[in-house]
């Protein structure tokens, strides 16, 4: 063997042994690093560790000292509400349905009478039977007087305005949402029309924008799509779709933003996308109602429809209207 060829197999054998050193190394500091943390040696996030520590020493609480965090905390996200007991031990419709009719026959609180009287006078003018509750204590006629109120209206064609008419001369800037009307957005002299439909789904990733024909969003989307922190009004006459997009708002923690709540609610068949046999429906109708509760939502207003069948999933049971209009109001709402 040559010397040259010898001075290549030295400098080989000395580059693999530096490797080796350098693996080994890496491999002895990766090992000891946990324990170093845990024994407070230094690295990211210590300092806030440190004074963690310091202050439960001493009972004080527990502040970073650094810097406040960017965001607010955000909620745990939900994916299903909490369905309410059977009624009763059979889980029989006629248990489901007593105990369903009786809640929303039923109002929990009492809207008395707005200071000044103006837009009790235009509600009373209105037709239809939708109502909004001007109670001094929850705020929405002293928001009406300083033409601050915000309502958005969701319906699908020709179904009544007297109310939204009503709000918009006391006022109130009003947003009404119909996937019918002719252009994207337009305002009238009362109010925007936008031709939008609120729903409880996302569209389909896999369709580009451009070819997708639904103009149907999230309200939550609405809401940050037009930079709107709250709502004082929200009314839907959906047709049988309120009840999938009252649980969207459940679940998306939409309900802490609106002030009062109006529904027209169908009962002559199960509701889009409502599965289940129909004690199981009327559970599942209970159940979103008891949701509004724990938000804080009071029923203060119901009214059964007398021009509508009487058809209760889709049978004549229990001497009920299809329809009824509800009203509840947020007991805690605090706009800005």
């Amino acid at each position: 063997m040559g010397v040259m060829a010898r001075e290549r197999l030295r400098c080989g054998l000395a580059a693999r042994g530096c490797l080796l050193i350098g693996a080994l190394c890496l491999a002895v500091h990766i090992y000891l690093e946990p324990e170093r943390r845990e024994r407070g040696g230094g690295g990211r996030g210590s300092i806030g560790r440190t004074a963690r520590g310091d202050a439960e020493a001493t009972g004080d609480d527990p502040v970073s000292t650094c810097c406040p965090p960017l965001e607010p905390h955000r909620k745990t996200v939900r994916w299903h509400i909490d369905l309410q007991p059977w009624a009763g031990s059979l889980h029989s419709l006629e248990d489901e349905a007593t105990r369903f009719l009786t809640y929303i026959k039923t109002p929990q609180v009492r809207c008395g009478p707005p200071v000044g009287g103006r837009p009790a006078e235009d509600q009373r003018g209105s037709r239809g039977p939708w109502r909004v509750c001007l109670d001094e204590r929850y705020g929405l006629s002293r928001r009406i007087g300083k033409k601050r109120c915000r309502v958005y209206s969701l319906g699908l064609g020709m179904d009544s305005t007297g109310l939204e008419l009503s709000l918009a001369r006391a006022g109130c800037e009003v947003h009404r949402f119909d996937p019918s009307g002719p252009q994207a957005h337009l305002h009238d002299s009362a109010m925007w029309h936008h031709s939008l439909s609120v729903g409880w789904r996302d569209p389909n990733p896999a369709v580009p924008r451009a070819r997708q024909r639904s103009t149907t969003k999230k309200m939550a989307a609405i809401l940050h799509e037009f930079g709107h922190r709250e709502i004082d009004v929200l009314k839907a006459d959906m047709e049988s779709a309120e009840w999938k997009i009252l649980e969207n708002l459940i679940l998306e923690n939409v309900l802490e933003h609106i002030g009062q709540l109006l529904l027209e609610i169908h009962l002559h068949w199960p509701g889009f996308e409502v599965g289940g046999d129909d004690a199981a429906v009327v559970r599942y109708w209970y159940s979103l109602l008891k949701e509004l509760e724990k938000s804080h939502f009071r029923l203060f207003y119901s009214h059964q429809s007398g021009g509508r069948p009487h058809l209760f999933l889709r049978r004549n049971l229990f001497n009920t209207s299809s329809t009824y209009t509800l009203g509840w109001v947020n007991s805690r709402w605090r706009s800005h």
